[in-house]
């Protein structure tokens, strides 16, 4: 079985390194659909239900499961559920976090789920190529809505979709992206603490408090008609966030009844105002690059713009470094 995982593998990288050489002499770039254009799709979708919802929603995300992982949790309970955002595209840096601090058995006696977040791409080749990687590592789940940065906040609602229909009993969930270093011993350790009574209604990571882009030109403009307010609520640095498996639900059925923005980390916020939780402040987590240091990274839990193979090397030398003192 072993050997031919192994070439399942090697077959796997071989056809997406052609399929991505192919693309970029031959295909053009996916287009962009905006959120406006996703609400347009039919509600007429079989969708999941979290029990009696009184007023109509004005946010219903009516998408099918294209690719799912419903039995991931079933055989034992993990204490922390790992939520990536990443593209089509992006094979590199999710074998490189399986194979550093995304693997779900770096620790003894702790249960961990790792999950790839994606959405439909406009290429049929490129979205076949996930569906044989899922075949091999059961590790991605896909909705039925264009995979693009203006829908990066559908793609974190489906998440936590995911993690109430099919993991509500796991203890934490993490939300993160592709390109993120996540020291997990200071993770699971130092915060999260798996021998101490789990908390309730809890979210944390890098809050920033700010109000909306208004520059056309920013990669964050903020239209006055979607949002007219002059200041945002706090909200988590999108790169890398915790929060107790209990709010998943409760920010998923929020959003049922709060109009999209195409912001993600905003998005999660203003749900979260809503809901009366005010996320912790956490200085380990860290939405800019930081330069590589064995000391400075035993003191952070995220550090963000990491490439696949900076990923390798900073997790060997980390990890062959355990008993050297700073």
């Amino acid at each position: 079985m072993a050997s031919k995982v192994s070439c399942l593998y090697v077959l796997t990288v071989v056809c997406w390194a052609s399929a991505l050489w192919y693309l970029s002499i031959t295909r053009p770039t996916s287009s962009y659909t905006g959120h406006r254009q996703v609400n347009s799709i039919s509600i007429a979708r079989k969708n999941v239900s979290f029990g009696n919802i009184r007023t109509r929603p004005i946010n219903p995300h009516s998408f099918d499961f294209l690719i799912n992982e419903p039995n991931k949790c079933e055989k034992s309970v993990p204490f922390l559920v790992i939520l990536i955002s990443t593209t089509h595209k992006e094979f590199d840096a999710r074998q490189a976090i399986r194979e550093t601090w995304g693997d779900e058995n770096n620790f003894k006696g702790i249960k961990i789920a790792t999950l790839f977040l994606l959405g439909k791409n406009a290429d049929p080749v490129l979205n076949q190529m996930v569906e044989q990687e899922s075949q091999i590592f059961h590790d991605i789940i896909v909705e039925d809505f264009i995979d693009s940065y203006h829908n990066l906040t559908l793609k974190t609602l489906m998440g936590m979709r995911w993690v109430a229909t099919y993991c509500s009993k796991a203890k934490y969930v993490m939300k993160t992206d592709s390109d993120i270093f996540v020291n997990m011993d200071n993770l699971i350790y130092k915060l999260l603490k798996p021998n101490t009574k789990p908390r309730r209604r809890y979210f944390t990571g890098y809050v920033i408090n700010g109000g909306p882009i208004r520059d056309v030109r920013s990669k964050w403009y903020m239209p006055r008609d979607l949002y007219p307010d002059s200041n945002y609520p706090p909200f988590c640095s999108g790169t890398g966030y915790i929060f107790s498996a209990d709010v998943a639900e409760l920010i998923y059925k929020t959003s049922l009844h709060t109009r999209l923005l195409h912001l993600e980390d905003v998005y999660v916020g203003l749900c979260l105002r809503k809901l009366g939780i005010h996320p912790f402040q956490n200085s380990g987590f860290n939405h800019w690059k930081m330069a590589y240091s064995l000391c400075r990274y035993r003191r952070v839990i995220t550090v963000h713009q990491i490439t696949p193979e900076e990923m390798h090397r900073i997790w060997n030398d980390m990890s062959s470094k355990k008993h050297l003192r700073c």
